[in-house]
């Protein structure tokens, strides 16, 4: 009367879990602990495994799914003739379960083919065991499982379970090891590989008339797609079930949920191959951007490195330099600088101004294919300013030695023109006639005893 798998013991599959011989194999093969103590080896191990997981999404979409019989389901054939007694299945049901010890409370009954199970099983697979086992009896239409699953926690089951688990996942690992190894072996070709590329790419494109930051766009992009190709033939190797359009699948699949994880480095990674392309600075200019001055070292696809003024380096991420201004201080190969100097107003305008523009014509970090330009521009509380421009090297250090040069030269020939350059100026004025008159005796030194 029983069919299939039905008609096994069920406490023998119980000492198959149990079996020693798992814990042998277990005990008698060692981890390669070279992986372990390689840091690379161990890096490119993890993130093949972490892609495992996430490949075998797309794998179970193109393996068809397992049959599985639902318990009630009516059977293909209702015999009519010859068929058996309903007690005689409830007897042989009952005998059967009560036999494996996984039931207790434990009533089944049969009502013209239709089996009713009721009571309380040890676990959610014993009760299923019970509903297919019922449902392969002979003359059984259908199973109506009424059964519980006792909600009292098994430690010792749990561990079982869970020992089982680690032991399968660990013959797992070993089975797939030698592809594993094969997949590293893959991926140490791919870094060799890349590295080659970036050198053949830098032989092709160095001498020609190409901006830096163009080349180093070309490099970096040729290095990452050798990497990307490696690291789909190093997928492929590990998982023999894989192809690359299963692979892709992945990647698109997890397009969505990488895209918010890691939005920060898509907007970064884009951002760098925008400036790369063609943004109006290269390696060697100086910019300025959110505050920071500084000299451009190195633009990579995802930062750019600053050296600043004072010798500070600043990894500034490529999108902030994308959404802010930037200020390209060496755009042109000289820069403007401006100087506000003040004469006293007993001063001839004219002469100073003269004295003024042949002081700074003959500073030599003047550029000479610039005019110089001193404008008087305003009255001041002291003195009559004049606006000093001229032109020099656009670098932070040119101007300021520019500048050093200018505001000396200036100094020197007022000084020796004659012309004041005036503290500032403050002017009392004394309504009360009396402390008018103490005030002039005190400046000419008659104080009253």
């Amino acid at each position: 009367m029983i069919a299939g798998a039905a008609r096994e013991n069920p406490p023998d599959v119980t000492r198959d879990f149990r079996s020693p011989h798992v814990a042998t194999i277990t005990s008698a093969t060692a981890f390669p602990l070279s992986i372990v103590k390689s840091p690379i080896l161990f890096r490119l191990l993890v993130l093949l495994l972490l892609f495992a997981s996430v490949s075998s999404l797309a794998y179970s979409q193109d393996t068809p799914p397992a049959e599985v019989e639902i318990a009630n389901e009516p059977a293909a054939t209702v015999a009519v003739d010859d068929v058996a007694d309903d007690s005689a299945i409830a007897g042989r049901l009952r005998r059967i379960f009560e036999s494996s010890g996984w039931y207790g409370d434990l009533n089944v009954s049969s009502d013209n083919g239709i089996v009713t199970l009721e009571g309380i099983a040890t676990s959610a697979d014993h009760r299923e065991w019970a509903g297919n086992t019922a449902r392969k009896t002979k003359d059984v239409i259908a199973v109506i499982n009424k059964l519980d699953v006792d909600a009292i926690v098994d430690l010792t089951s749990s561990k079982e379970v869970v020992t089982q688990s680690l032991d399968t996942l660990w013959q797992d690992f070993l089975v797939r090891s030698p592809l594993l190894f094969a997949a590293l072996v893959a991926l140490m070709l791919t870094a060799v590989l890349a590295r080659l590329a970036s050198w053949l790419l830098f032989k092709i494109l160095g001498n020609r008339g190409m901006r830096s930051s163009l080349k180093d766009l070309i490099y970096q992009l040729g290095s990452l797609t050798v990497w990307i190709a490696g690291f789909l033939t190093a997928t492929i190797v590990a998982f023999p079930g894989m192809t690359p359009a299963k692979a892709l699948t992945v990647l698109g699949l997890g397009s969505v949920a990488i895209g918010f994880a890691f939005k920060d480095i898509f907007e970064n990674f884009f951002a760098g191959v925008l400036i790369l392309w063609g943004y109006p600075f290269d390696r060697g200019d100086f910019i300025t951007c959110d505050g920071i001055t500084g000299k451009v070292e190195q633009i990579t696809i995802r930062n750019t490195l600053i050296r600043q003024l004072d010798g500070e380096l600043t990894v500034m991420p490529n999108a902030t330099l994308f959404k802010n201004n930037v200020d390209v201080l060496t755009s042109q190969p000289q820069r403007r600088v401006r100087l506000i100097c003040g004469v006293a107003y007993d001063e001839d305008v004219d002469q100073s101004r003269d004295v003024i523009r042949q002081a700074v014509q003959s500073c030599d970090s003047i550029e000479g294919i610039r005019t110089v330009e001193v404008f008087a521009q305003e009255f001041a509380s002291s003195s009559v300013n004049f606006e000093v421009a001229w032109w020099t090297g656009s670098k932070p250090t040119e101007i300021r030695r520019s500048r050093d040069q200018v505001v000396g030269a200036i100094k020197r020939a007022l000084d020796e023109a004659g012309i004041e350059i005036p503290f500032p100026y403050r002017t009392l004025t004394f309504k009360d006639s009396a402390v008018e008159s103490a005030m002039k005796n005190l400046v000419d030194g008659d104080v009253p005893a």
